[in-house]
């Protein structure tokens, strides 16, 4: 039987993609995503599709998938082809708001619909990341908030609906994840990650003046970090001594090519005798590994007629440029050599489906590449304008050179951005990084939601491609199989991936989890089947 899993605030559903691509070693799924709820629609649609296609065994997803991806075929016909398999992904994937305002769904149908998927399963998985953005470092900054207060910004409670779940259908396990400023987060009550732990480890206590009853049989959890195998016991009751960093994953030292640095909490249930096991650290991955193999584009012209030869026409400006001031002989060979590369580009500007046969990759094939996709989606690329390419080119250039990426004060005159705080920038060293390339020998930056605002960030570490990150490989370096699509418009599908927990963190994860299950079957005599330890291919 596989282990029900609910997914409340699932985004595009990367922590549900790491725990159901665990196959046994039959080939079944281990895990079974009973439920995911989502409010926002163009996330759900991405879920909803993602469901279809784990209704079909590894191996058998039909070709109609792949028409659908390819343009071929709309999402609807698709549905209609196959509509079985369409009306459970439907079901299983929920659009609803969560929380306790005019907007949300009732509580009592949301527990009506969690018990409906479980179907009467004691024993199974609750994951998911409340809204994270009140909790941010950048965010609150942003705001000016020192003390966050809930009464404000409803997102700060939002949290205590992951607790209310627990409360009243008690899970074997869950898994939390937020961001790292959850640490450094204050109310005028307490620390909120001390409360947040505080709550989870008694979830029924802590509920008890709301919607959960006061004879729930929820039995409470111990918190476990994923990175320290001395954390992980009854927090509040035995007071063990611990660094609140201790729940801190840093992504880049698990496999994922980039630097991002998540807080996740495991929570086994007290009455579950069991100690897991923590992450294996492995060798940083650097962004070449994931990005060398996809097609290479140009970005498009915004605000003017866009063409290669114009696009090219438009780079070689850099040359009048740099003349006006003194570079450096390094930096202007490379830049040279990068616009007679421009020059003969035949490159175009990607597309929703981007037909290439010779894609590939260097780093865990099984997991990324879909023999039957034929070429790659979400790739496109965004519109920039002519200054803004001529400021690519030179960062990218740079960053070939000196091996990181330049701060304002290394900008000529004549590239600097037409900003009324650059000279801020330069002087005070404020947001001096605003124009950041990714370097091709290290894991990325965080790929965050703000990517869908600004490329300036994400800016491609091949100066001849002279363009920020495309959905794709903002994808990639998520760890995001090349089948999995996204729906929505190009701004929406940033926003998910930037969003989400990397997939390939959340199969390691469910790796650690499903011990915890096996030895409930144990108990119970059941056979237990084991895992494979690869990924699950994401061939079909």
């Amino acid at each position: 039987m596989k282990i029900p899993v609910i997914d409340i605030f699932a985004g595009p559903g990367g922590l549900g993609e790491g725990f159901s691509a665990l196959l046994n070693t039959d080939g079944s799924r281990v895990f079974d995503i009973a439920l995911s709820i989502e409010k926002d629609e163009s996330a759900h649609q991405t879920l909803t599709l993602r469901s279809f296609f784990r209704q079909f065994e590894p191996g058998a997803v039909p070709d109609d998938y792949y028409d659908f991806i390819k343009g071929r075929l709309s999402i609807n016909d698709l549905y209609e082809r196959w509509p079985e398999q369409a009306q459970i992904a439907k079901e299983e994937a929920w659009l609803a708001t969560l929380g306790d305002d005019d907007a949300s769904v009732p509580f009592n149908q949301v527990d009506q619909r969690i018990s409906n998927a479980l179907k009467g399963n004691k024993n199974w998985l609750l994951i998911g990341g409340p809204p994270c953005q009140a909790y941010s470092i950048v965010g609150r900054s942003r705001r000016k908030d020192k003390i966050l207060d809930e009464n404000k910004d409803i997102r700060v409670g939002l949290y205590k609906q992951y607790l209310r779940i627990l409360a009243v259908h008690s899970p074997a396990v869950f898994v939390m994840e937020n961001v790292k400023g959850l640490l450094s987060a204050q109310t005028k009550e307490s620390p909120v990650f001390t409360k947040i732990l505080s709550d989870l480890s008694d979830p029924a206590k802590a509920c008890l003046h709301s919607s959960v009853d006061s004879d729930s049989e929820c039995k409470g959890y111990r918190i476990y970090s994923l990175s320290e195998k001395s954390i992980g016991k009854d927090i509040i009751n035995d007071n063990p001594v611990f660094n609140q960093k201790s729940f801190v994953i840093q992504a880049e030292k698990f496999g994922i090519p980039q630097t991002r640095h998540r807080v996740i909490l495991l929570g086994i249930r007290k009455d579950i005798d069991f100690s897991p096991d923590v992450l294996d650290k492995v060798a940083e991955v650097p962004i070449s590994k994931v990005l060398e193999g996809l097609p290479k584009l140009r970005s498009s012209l915004s605000k003017q007629k866009d063409s290669c030869e114009e696009w090219a026409e438009a780079i070689s400006n850099i040359e009048a440029a740099l003349m006006k001031e003194k570079t450096e002989a390094a930096l202007l060979a490379e830049i040279k050599e990068q616009l007679k590369r421009i020059k003969g580009t035949a490159a175009d500007a990607g597309s929703e489906f981007h037909a290439d046969e010779r894609l590939y990759i260097n780093y865990e094939k099984k997991w990324f590449l879909d023999n039957k996709l034929g070429g790659v989606c979400n790739h496109k690329s965004r519109g920039h304008m002519d200054s803004d390419l001529l400021r690519y080119l030179f960062v990218a250039s740079f960053a070939k050179v000196y091996h990181r990426s330049p701060k304002l004060e290394d900008f000529p005159v004549a590239l600097l951005p037409d900003h009324k705080n650059v000279r801020e920038g330069i002087d005070n060293k404020k947001f001096a990084d605003r124009f950041r390339v990714q370097l091709w020998d290290r894991p990325s930056k965080t790929i965050t939601s703000h990517i869908s605002k600004d490329g300036h960030y994400y800016i491609h570490p091949d100066p001849a491609q002279c363009r920020s990150l495309t959905v794709r490989e903002a994808a990639r370096i998520q760890t995001f199989p090349d089948n999995y699509f996204f729906c929505g418009s190009r701004t929406s599908q940033f926003i998910q991936v930037g969003n989400a927990v990397p997939p390939l963190l959340a199969n390691q994860i469910a790796k650690l989890v499903l011990p915890v299950f096996t030895s409930l079957k144990a108990e119970r005599g059941e056979y237990v089947s084991l895992p494979n330890q690869q990924p699950e291919p994401s061939v079909a």
